[in-house]
């Protein structure tokens, strides 16, 4: 049966303390530093970091971290609610845009696909009559061929992913969220959408009331997720939607326990700056489900629906007015840019997260 849409976003349970304690300090420049206390950390060491993410913010987080070399090993747990089957292929969106953006192959103009894409197969198929409205790329169609087969053969994701990510040259860990089939759905004045349709094919312009997540009941996270999350040194939540990239990977039975359970803070950076997301569709999708799109918007969900998981939000420095009321939902207020359009951007706030975790090595 599928889960309801709050059965998806899933309510955690109250009560259950993270292992950290944080002091924050207001500063001349407005900028609020977080003193971590409870945590140890070798500073000498590499800082495992494991990043939560979906879709295009996700990518970009990953490629900051991916932008201090040898000072992070990062692992990225990635969505899969997106996937899709068409053309008979198995298509993994959100995995495949870390791993093009980690490779240095990605469109950086579309946020999707790969850059100097052809598109002769899909002028074939328009000539078939199949539809074309998920586009398809030549290069980006080699990718989903081989997981398809792969898949068709009994392999795992995870291991097919690995093996992408090694053949492109990538050196960070890409594990898909679950092995299990997971299928993000949104409800509108249409009624309900495979997330595909709603979000490319009609281009998220219908407003969301519901979010359900098929399958999400009966699917469990891998043990190489579980074991990501236990060993980190520093547990980051991707600048992604909230509700349809971030949900998705906390509603798997026994990833939010791990969370909360986790010795290593979790940080999580906000989608949204002066009211509007980063880029896609949270802002809009924030207010038709009744939130306020803003920085504090995101405290709330996270403090309303995860008690306890997020223990600092970064927010831009555009929004540092509304920490005193961040703080007031138990989630301590930090400030960095976090619009990294550009790849010192992105390397910047992955430098600027690990000092506000107190675990950067300088």
């Amino acid at each position: 049966m599928p889960a309801t849409g709050e059965q998806a976003l899933g309510n955690a349970a109250a009560g259950v303390p993270k292992g950290a304690s944080l002091r924050g300090h207001a500063l001349p420049s407005h900028r609020i530093v977080m003193a971590w206390t409870g945590h140890t950390c070798d500073m000498s060491a590499t800082t495992f970091v494991t990043l939560l993410a979906g879709g295009f913010g996700g990518a970009r987080m990953a490629h900051g971290f991916a932008l201090l070399g040898d000072q992070v090993s990062l692992t990225i747990i990635g969505n899969t609610g997106d996937d899709l089957e068409l053309h008979g292929l198995r298509i993994s969106p959100d995995l495949d845009t870390v791993m093009y953006t980690l490779a240095g192959l990605a469109n950086a103009q579309t946020g999707w696909g790969v850059r100097d894409e052809t598109w002769s197969a899909e002028a074939m198929l328009e000539s078939y009559g199949e539809p074309t409205w998920f586009r398809l790329g030549d290069r980006d169609l080699a990718t989903h061929i081989v997981r398809t087969a792969r898949l068709a053969a009994g392999e795992r994701l995870k291991d097919i992913t690995r093996d992408l990510c090694r053949a492109l040259g990538v050196s960070a860990t890409i594990l898909p969220m679950t092995e299990d089939p997971v299928r993000t759905k949104v409800r509108t004045r249409d009624g309900w959408l495979d997330f595909q349709d709603y979000f490319v094919r009609r281009h998220h312009s219908d407003d969301v009331d519901e979010v359900r997540f098929d399958g999400i009941e009966t699917a469990r996270p891998t043990a190489e997720v579980i074991s990501a999350v236990e060993a980190a040194d520093l547990i980051v939540i991707a600048p992604s939607n909230p509700y349809v990239s971030v949900a998705p990977i906390l509603s798997l039975r026994g990833v939010l326990d791990a969370l909360l359970s986790a010795s290593a803070p979790t940080i999580a950076i906000s989608p949204i700056v002066g009211g509007e997301a980063l880029r896609g569709p949270a802002a809009q999708m924030m207010r038709s489900m009744g939130t306020e799109p803003s920085a504090l918007g995101i405290a709330a969900h996270y403090a309303g629906r995860y008690p306890n998981l997020v223990d600092t939000l970064v927010i831009d420095e555009a929004d540092v007015f509304e920490a005193d009321a961040i703080a007031a939902h138990g989630i301590h207020p930090a400030t960095a840019q976090i619009v990294i359009s550009t790849d010192e951007q992105q390397r910047r706030l992955a430098s600027d997260l690990l000092r506000i975790a107190r675990l950067d090595r300088d």
